[in-house]
């Protein structure tokens, strides 16, 4: 006889199974009966997980391996049955059979209740299905008459591969792979050879992080890394730190972080080892030889002890929901969510995981990530495998918190909360999310144990108000101690934190060389694309608005500088790829708003173009700091229209410049060239972006009209019904214009231009500056206008006067 008994686990909300009760060995001929318990089984609770208890009577005893020889001459048979049969038709007839087959052999052979599902393996936790063997069995005989067959992971289908001939084979591929992400190149840079980590060993870092920061090539650490460990491993204080860009700051909060869920996971083998040595222990008193006394009759008379060793095994396949809520509260007490970061953007925190995955190596340790533009459901799959590191932006993390999703349900056991950027993230009427994020983690879910980091390079930066506004009743001027304060406030950090401020007065990194250029407005694209052509390399452009972007980025691509565009209406994927893209050409540009304005580590960036004055000095700073990181040199040039002269002032009172912005210099024998191609690109953009907005426009009032069956006039359509003979005289002018500007830009001026560099020693140009005439004739035309309008105004007061 064979006996079956179901121990239940609670799992979801559903009764799960996928137990197959034809196994390999056994040919099972009748069914499974149920078998009475006797109720005072239950008494001591000692058989609490039981579920049923089942016997088979009628089955056959197969040796295991004359079934692993039919089933191989079986599936040989089928292979040869494939290769004789031409038709396809026939092939799906044959497949539809055996599919039938197959169905109606389960039936016959498998016996599930109602409300059984079958799951996949990967999903499944661990739920134990015992069957044993009784005397009858004879298990102590040669042939194993119980081999159950464990039902194995779902394999997703390959597509199979054409075979190609020697001729046609693709040549092997190349060893060097691509850059998977812009970080890649900095964390593996200095990888090739350890380093000696011996100065890192007196901060209190973690062994297995040790070891990382060796094969990073990581030897020492940096001012803000060597200030923060200690306080926070060693004191477990709270940390608040302003560094300048590029500083390795994110290191700083990530070796913490990673000590702390060590240190808990440390803790939480120890408890678990002192439970099972007292369980050990309870074994030896009376009361564990009375639990066994009550087992049933039946069942002991039919089996032997010596034979259920030999002959049982656990299928780990059954799940059975007996309460959501305690099956949450066991998910977060095995592997609970001990660290949560938070960024204002989704590129920042692609970079922040790979900077921690990198650094936690060698630990064992899971990060997930959770942004918006991506697929929900997946990052909830992420989610189900119990990261103990999550890095998230606010409004994603948010809707997940609000779904109740089991790994989020508990944030009372965060152990460190990190905020980056945290000037910008708590700024007034950006962020509501994390504004109600943090309001739950400081009331209800407030964890006294936590330790919380607050990192930026403008944290202390201070800008004071306008004047309409300090002259208000309750208006308050804001020092560097009352914004850390009220960012303390916000964040929920109630002890007294370590204060580390290593910015300087300018805010921004010595090596870094920072220049401007006043021009009239439409003039920004004359002095872009002469920079651009006279100093290639990594650029980034940064501009205010999005539509700014695009236009920028027709007219590049007009005039070939193959530019790429980043800006938040564009799809993640996208945005991902273009960054990818950047960090991989050396000569590249890279359009962009200030969503790349911030912590982006993008290596070797040369030059940082404001086409665009920021609106305050925070921005400034962020931009500027993409160049020049880690005791690299980096240019950063400001295109001062008319219309940006004002903020400039601003930035430049709040920083505390003690010198002028040198002027940047600009050859102006180039000049006549390169306005001649970029008016000519500036055509071509226009009637390129005249036409697709005429042809999206008209195509949907056609198609609207078409629906309702009405006639449409010639005023609806933007141009009006034009003949064939007007549409093929304008691509003739459009095709005339391309030709021309390819024309130009294969003259080879340019050629002498990509030689020329200009000099600079310890953020500083060696060149004088270029005349007023060309390089402030837009700052100078508005000093003049105002100029003459005083004099005119002195003397209109003088003639009054005197007559």
């Amino acid at each position: 006889m064979q006996f079956k008994i179901i121990m239940k686990r609670k799992k979801g909300n559903k009764f799960k199974t996928s137990f197959k009760l034809k196994q390999k060995g056994i040919k099972v001929v009748g069914k499974w009966k149920p078998i009475e318990i006797d109720p005072d089984l239950f008494a001591d609770e000692k058989l609490g997980d039981l579920v049923c208890f089942e016997e088979l009577t009628d089955y056959k005893l197969v040796n295991s391996s004359k079934v692993g020889k039919e089933k191989v001459k079986r599936k040989s048979d089928s292979v040869s049955v494939e290769e004789e049969e031409d038709s396809p038709i026939q092939k799906k007839k044959r497949k539809k059979d055996k599919d039938q087959g197959v169905r109606a052999s389960k039936n016959h052979n498998l016996k599930v209740e109602e409300d059984e599902t079958v799951i996949d393996q990967e999903d499944k936790p661990k739920d134990t299905i015992i069957l044993f063997g009784s005397e009858e069995d004879e298990c102590e005989s040669g042939n194993t008459t119980i081999t159950e067959k464990i039902p194995k992971k779902k394999k997703k289908k390959k597509l199979k591969k054409k075979v190609l001939s020697p001729e046609r084979a693709p040549l092997p591929a190349k060893s060097s792979k691509k850059i998977k992400n812009w970080t890649m190149e900095v964390l593996s840079a200095s990888s090739a050879q350890k380093a000696d980590v011996s100065a890192w060993k007196d901060l209190f870092v973690p062994k297995p992080v040790l070891q990382a920061l060796s094969c990073l090539g990581f030897s020492a650490p940096t001012p803000i890394q060597a200030l923060a460990l200690p306080s926070a491993i060693r004191d477990n204080m709270d940390v608040l730190g302003a560094a300048e860009t590029g500083s390795g700051k994110t290191l700083a909060f990530a070796i913490p972080m990673i000590h702390s869920v060590l240190r808990w996971q440390e803790s939480k083998s120890r408890s678990d080892q002192a439970t099972k040595e007292a369980h050990y222990d309870d074994e030896d008193k009376p009361g564990w030889e009375s639990d066994k006394e009550t087992t049933p009759k039946h069942f002991s008379n039919n089996v032997d002890e010596s034979s259920i060793t030999d002959c049982m095994k656990v299928l780990e396949n059954v799940e059975f929901d007996f309460g959501a809520n305690k099956c949450a509260a066991d998910w977060n007490e095995s592997r609970p969510l001990l660290g949560l970061v938070l960024t204002p953007t989704r590129e920042l925190a692609v970079q922040v995981k790979h900077h921690i995955d990198a650094v936690a190596k060698f630990t064992g340790i899971k990060t997930a990530i959770l942004v918006g533009g991506m697929a929900a459901q997946k990052q909830e799959r992420v989610l189900n495998q119990k990261p103990e590191i999550v890095i998230a932006t606010p409004g994603r993390l948010w809707e997940l918190i609000k779904e109740k999703h089991p790994h989020l349900s508990n944030l009372r056991q965060l152990r460190c909360l990190v905020i980056d950027e945290a000037d910008r993230m708590v700024e007034r009427g950006h962020f509501l999310e994390l504004s109600q994020l943090l309001e739950m983690l400081n009331d209800s879910q407030y964890n006294p144990q936590r330790q919380t980091f607050v990192f930026s390079a403008t944290l202390t930066l201070v800008h004071q108000a306008p004047t309409r506004v300090l002259q208000k009743k309750y208006a308050k001027k804001i020092d560097q101690k009352t914004k850390l304060e009220m960012l303390m406030d916000k964040v929920g950090i109630r002890g007294k934190p370590k204060v580390i401020d290593l910015t300087r007065k300018e805010a921004t990194v010595e090596t870094l060389t920072e220049t401007r250029i006043h021009c009239d407005t439409d003039d920004k694209d004359y002095y872009l694309y002469y920079f651009l052509l006279q100093y290639p390399g990594r650029t980034m452009v940064f501009a205010n608005s999005i539509d700014c972007i695009k236009r920028l980025s027709a007219l590049l691509t007009i005039l070939d500088c193959n530019p790429l565009p980043l800006h938040a209406n564009m799809h993640q994927k996208q945005r991902l790829k273009n960054l990818e893209r950047f960090a991989e050409r050396e000569n590249c540009v890279l359009l962009t708003t200030d969503v790349a304005a911030r912590g982006l580590d993008i290596p070797n960036v040369q030059h940082v173009i404001h086409y665009q004055v920021p609106r305050t000095s925070e921005i400034y700073v962020h931009r500027s700091g993409r160049t020049a990181r880690a005791a690299n040199e980096g240019l950063s040039l400001l295109l001062i229209g008319p219309d940006d002269v004002l903020n400039f002032k601003k930035i430049y009172k709040t920083l505390e410049k003690n010198e002028e912005l040198p002027f940047f210099p600009v050859e102006t024998k180039f000049m006549f060239a390169i306005k001649e191609r970029v008016n000519l690109a500036r055509q071509i953009e226009k009637v390129e972006y005249y036409n697709s907005r005429a042809k999206q426009h008209n195509s949907w009032f056609q198609q609207a009209a078409e629906a309702l069956e009405i006639d449409l006039d010639d005023d609806d359509l933007i141009g009006g019904r034009s003949n064939e003979q007007e549409e093929s005289q304008k691509q003739k002018m459009l095709k005339g214009m391309k030709k021309q500007l390819k024309h130009l830009l294969s003259q080879p001026t340019f050629k002498v231009l990509m030689k020329t560099k200009y000099p600079t020693q310890s953020g500083k140009l060696l060149l004088p500056p270029s005349p007023v005439s060309n390089s402030e004739s837009a700052l100078s035309t508005v000093s003049k206008q105002q100029a003459k309008r005083k004099k005119k105004k002195k003397k209109l007061i003088t003639d009054d006067l005197d007559n």
